[in-house]
């Protein structure tokens, strides 16, 4: 089996995207092998990540430990980017 795609998604609380990014990487995961943490932009560890990622507002991703969106995550981008990783 592959090693799992390491995605990243930071959110916060209150976050109508966020929900909804989270339930794109839910049905992602079914697809692909995929490894999600879920992050707070409240946290230490979030405030760095955004800070590196340029993340203006969340949600915010990142695969494989680079800045891939933030705001609404098209599910269609993603998963070309998903498809590529696991070939």
């Amino acid at each position: 089996m592959p090693d799992p795609i390491e995605v990243t998604l930071l959110t916060q609380d209150m976050c109508k995207l966020c929900d909804e990014a989270k339930a794109v990487l839910d049905r992602l995961g079914g697809e692909f092998p995929v490894g999600v943490t879920t992050v707070s932009l409240g946290s230490e560890r979030g405030k760095q990540l955004a800070l590196a990622g340029g993340v203006m507002f969340p949600p915010a991703v990142f695969v494989e430990g680079e800045p891939f969106s933030y705001g609404r995550l098209s599910e269609r981008k993603l998963r070309k980017a998903l498809s590529r990783l696991a070939a």
